[in-house]
Formats: structure tokens, C-alpha cells, sequence
């Protein structure tokens, strides 16, 4: 018998040897004609996950790994294959629907990733992330009042205080755009003045909700602009989620200017996975 090292291997022992691991890859094109890229896998987990994925090609929990490393870098059209391959061995999986569906919102694949979250929230009618994420590609397909009708899903499924804080953001957002003004304000009721979240991470998303409340000022709820050439989504999310946020509030009171300058200072940003960054492009898109 040969012990001569399978072809596949040696390419991925050479690929690795070459720094192949810290490459980056196009991911997707924008309509706004930009290319948008992933991040170098500096620390090989992509590497790591897919050769552990290669003792057994067939489980779908290393499946769900290889994806989960890829996403981690940005790698979502990726990751989008990898989930095709674990749904053909698992058809019923709902996580495996609302992953993909979630990272088919990035690749601004929107139709389907609708269809995607649409079954994985059948599957699954209690899973909050499906109706959250459906909710959004409703709402970047335009599709406000079925948006809001996911959103109000999410807010009654949401396990805690800062998911029901969030979905309520998206779904007060997308009852203004569906021109449901008196209900987008009773929306708002559900976050009371004594509500606070738990994660000070996530505080920027309880402060947009305030600033609609009219509780707090925009100045106060606009987090710190990231420096140029940031790619932390950390630093960016706050950023991008509260200025598309007042953007948007400005948009739909009857400010169009004021919105575009809002959209486009998100989009000097480089995160271009985050909700707020997409939203503001899908705007700047309708307007070129």
C-alpha cells in the first residue's frame, strides 16, 4: 500500500506553509460597485477547522465549525457553501436554515436568504434569531410591513431583556417606514423608562431606542465615529447601528438631507457585515 500523502493534504500542508491562511477573498460587490473582502485568517482557524472537518466530511457539527471559522473572518459566501453542504446531510436542521440565512444577508443575497429564515422559523417557531434575521431581509428587500411582523415575532420570543431591546429598535424602524406611526410609538412602550440592559456592550442599542423615545439627545446616543482604516466590528457596530438608526429617523420625518449625510459617514466605515452598514447602502443605492 502507498504511503504517499494524499493530494488534497499535501496542497493544504503547502497552502499553509505559503501564509495561504492570512489571504484575503472577495466576497461580494455592492451595487454601489464596491468590493468587499474578508479578513486575513491570520490565526489559521479556518486552516484548523476544515482539517479537522477532513477526518470526517460527513458530521455536520464540523461542518457547523468550518462555517463558524469562516464567518468569524468574513468569509460568509464561504460559509454559505459550507451550510449547503451540512442542510444536504441534515434537511430538517432549523439552525443550519438560520445560519445560512443569516449569512446570506451580508452577501446581500436577501431573497434568499428570506427563504431561508422563512423555513428555519417553520422548523423552529420559537427560535427568536430566525424571525430577527427574517425580519431583516424584509426590510432590505423594502418589504416594511411583513419586516415588522417578524420584528414583533422576535420581540415576544426574545430570551432577554437586550434581544427585546434590539428587535424593538428594528421593529419601531420598520413600522415608521411601513407608515404605521401610532403603532411604531406603542411599540416603543414596551422599553420603560426603568428598563435598562445587561451587557454594557450592547448599551448603544438601548440608547437609539431612547433617542426615539425622545428621552435622549442625538448627540448623547451617537457613539464615537472609528477611526479610519478600523476593521473591529466592535468599535464600528455601535457606530453604524446608531447612525443608520438617526439616519433613518430623519429619513422618514421628512429630512432627506440629513439622513444622506448620516448614510454616508457609515459608509466610510470597513465593517461591512454590520446591519447598520447595509441599511444605509440599500438607502444610497435607491438615491444614486
Amino acid at each position: 500500500m502507498s504511503t504517499a500523502r494524499p493530494l488534497y493534504l499535501m496542497a493544504w500542508v503547502l497552502a499553509l506553509a505559503a501564509g495561504a491562511t492570512a489571504q484575503t477573498k472577495l466576497e461580494v460587490t455592492s451595487k454601489l460597485g464596491t468590493k468587499f473582502q474578508s479578513l486575513a485568517d491570520e490565526k489559521g482557524a479556518v486552516a484548523a477547522a476544515q482539517k479537522n472537518l477532513a477526518a470526517d466530511p460527513k458530521n455536520p457539527d464540523l461542518l457547523l465549525k468550518v462555517a463558524q471559522a469562516q464567518i468569524s473572518v468574513w468569509e460568509d459566501k464561504e460559509a454559505v457553501a459550507t451550510l449547503t453542504r451540512a442542510l444536504a446531510i441534515s434537511p430538517r436542521s432549523a439552525e443550519f436554515y438560520i445560519e445560512r440565512g443569516h449569512r446570506e444577508l451580508p452577501l446581500r443575497e436577501f431573497t434568499r436568504a428570506r427563504g431561508d429564515l422563512t423555513q428555519g422559523a417553520a422548523l423552529d417557531p420559537k427560535n427568536m434569531a430566525a424571525y430577527y434575521h427574517l425580519g431583516l431581509a424584509h426590510y432590505f428587500l423594502g418589504e416594511f410591513p411583513q419586516a415588522a411582523d417578524a420584528f414583533r415575532h422576535a420581540v415576544e420570543t426574545a430570551p432577554n431583556t437586550d434581544e427585546r431591546i434590539n428587535s424593538t429598535n428594528w421593529l419601531y424602524a420598520a413600522l415608521r417606514r411601513a407608515k404605521r406611526t401610532d403603532e411604531a410609538k406603542k411599540a416603543l412602550e414596551a422599553i420603560p423608562p426603568e428598563m435598562t440592559n445587561t451587557e454594557p456592550h450592547t448599551k448603544f442599542y438601548l440608547n437609539l431606542v431612547r433617542f426615539f423615545q425622545g428621552r435622549m439627545s442625538e448627540a448623547d446616543a451617537l457613539p464615537p465615529e472609528p477611526a479610519a482604516g478600523n476593521t473591529d466590528t466592535e468599535v464600528e457596530l455601535p457606530f453604524d447601528t446608531v447612525a443608520y438608526g438617526i439616519g433613518n429617523w430623519h429619513l422618514y420625518n421628512g429630512e432627506p438631507a440629513k439622513a444622506e449625510e448620516y448614510f454616508r459617514r457609515v459608509l466610510k466605515g470597513h465593517v461591512w457585515i454590520t446591519w447598520g452598514f447595509i441599511g444605509s447602502e440599500r438607502e444610497l443605492q435607491k438615491h444614486r
